[in-house]
């Protein structure tokens, strides 16, 4: 035990930071953490979590329509905003209770308020200085808004959760998953969608086959989209804003919203004066063990814009305390990290892209299911699932499955640990399909 107020001090009690307290104090350490904002993090508090519920509210708006295909009457079916809102807000409120007793029943302080670093040891949170013998950062990300002028009338996800009201046009500038992702949640209640983007494709970095489809079906629907535009200014109007592009075209919206990606939460730590590096992307600069060039400073999560995904900051967390403070050191292994996408329909991706496949192996096979899902077809929509597999064609290996579709996220968690152990297409073959269920084209591909 250390001479120092704590042992551990952590600076952000988002989903890394509060999986690393609580193991670290599970293995006797005593631990302090250090958060801004509210304990949960941009995950349960302005992330996935409300998001996930703002998805699962706005699916009912085609689901009853679907109903009277079904044999169900509806009458008088109406949406209301405000009930939506604050029953998520009041989710999040129990959400950030139970983090905070995970806390407290794991003997660990709370310090409110913003920390920043003084010197290796010492931290200062709310003008108050505690010392620590080791430090992590895990202050996560936050939205990044550009530089154009006006960007300050627009909103991004942080702000959507608390709507007063629900807007008649939403412009939404960005092509990604958080993008796309309230494109669909806002258009299935109701509101004029437009999604703007500098270039001509949407979800970069997906397997293209499936954004591709997302955009047709997107459409179809009755989403717009400006692609291959670029905004220069934002002027606000009497009856909202108007967007000015480079064209020198115009449009108007009662809301913007910016969702061009996120940038690490690196300003005013004090980590220049204390010394610790950065990388080329502006995030804190870590090794395989999570540590900074400071020896006692360490880092995990979206902070250091690895992976920004929940579960790849919990598992570095954990890593971490298990390697300081336990007799368990272990890395994160990063291959087959699956990653899905709430859209509507919604994706889900594991492993490598067939384009990626190709560089990495040279000869692949792809096996495609291009379907009508059964309810959708009693219901009358045309949409079609989509799913791939990737195949390293010299070992016969899974290296890579792609499916767009309803329930995609939760079918691809399963694939995810075929993929992850290393399962050939002839295993997936050899496996009786589950009867009818849209799973089954996984292992019914030829």
């Amino acid at each position: 035990m250390s001479n120092h107020d704590f042992d551990l001090l952590v600076i952000g009690a988002g989903s890394g930071g509060v999986r690393a307290s609580r193991i670290a104090a599970g293995h006797g350490a005593r631990v302090a953490v250090a958060e801004e904002f509210r304990v949960g993090g941009t995950c349960v508090i302005r992330g996935c979590v409300p998001k996930k519920l703002l998805v699962y509210g706005s699916h009912f708006a085609e689901d009853l329509v679907d109903a009277r295909r079904f044999g169900w009457h509806i009458e008088g079916k109406r949406f209301d905003w405000p009930t939506l809102r604050d029953n998520v807000a009041a989710e999040v409120d129990r959400l950030n209770e139970l983090y905070q007793n995970t806390l407290d029943n794991n003997d660990v302080t709370t310090l409110l308020g913003h920390a920043r670093l003084l010197d290796a040891h010492t931290v200062d949170v709310a003008g108050t200085r505690h010392t620590a013998d080791k430090i992590l950062i895990a202050s996560g990300a936050r939205p990044y808004l550009p530089d154009v002028p006006g960007a300050e009338y627009g909103i991004t996800s942080n702000e959507v959760f608390h709507l007063p009201e629900l807007p008649g046009r939403v412009v939404i500038a960005g092509a990604g998953y958080i993008a796309t992702e309230f494109a669909g949640v806002f258009h299935a209640l109701g509101v004029d969608v437009t999604l703007i983007n500098r270039s001509e494709t949407i979800l970069r970095g997906w397997e293209p086959a499936l954004a591709d489809r997302l955009l047709q079906i997107s459409m179809a629907k009755g989403l717009n989209f400006k692609l291959n535009c670029r905004l220069e200014r934002v002027e606000k109007i009497s009856d909202g804003l108007r967007l000015h592009f480079a064209d020198g075209k115009t449009m108007d919206t009662d809301v913007l919203m910016w969702a061009l990606g996120r940038v690490p939460n690196v300003e005013d730590l004090g980590l220049e004066g204390v010394g610790v590096a950065l990388n080329e992307k502006g995030a804190i600069a870590v090794d395989e063990d999570n540590c900074t060039n400071v020896q006692n400073i360490f880092a995990v999560g979206d902070v250091t814009d690895r992976v920004q995904l929940t579960p790849v900051a919990i598992r570095e967390g954990h890593s971490f305390a298990d390697r300081q403070f336990g007799s368990n050191p272990w890395r994160v292994d990063y291959n087959a990290i699956p990653s899905a996408v709430f859209s509507n329909p919604p994706l889900g991706s594991v492993g490598m892209t067939e384009a990626q496949a190709r560089n990495a192996y040279g000869q692949v096979r792809v096996f495609t299911s291009d379907f009508r899902p059964m309810k959708s077809v009693l219901a009358g929509r045309t949409e079609r699932a989509l799913y791939k597999l990737v195949v390293d064609a010299a070992t016969d290996r899974v290296v890579g499955a792609h499916m767009i579709g309803p329930d995609a996220p939760e079918i691809l968690q399963a694939v995810a640990i075929a993929v992850k152990a290393g399962l050939t297409k002839a295993q997936f073959d050899d496996t009786m399909a589950l009867h009818p269920t849209m799973s089954e084209e996984l292992v019914l591909m030829r």
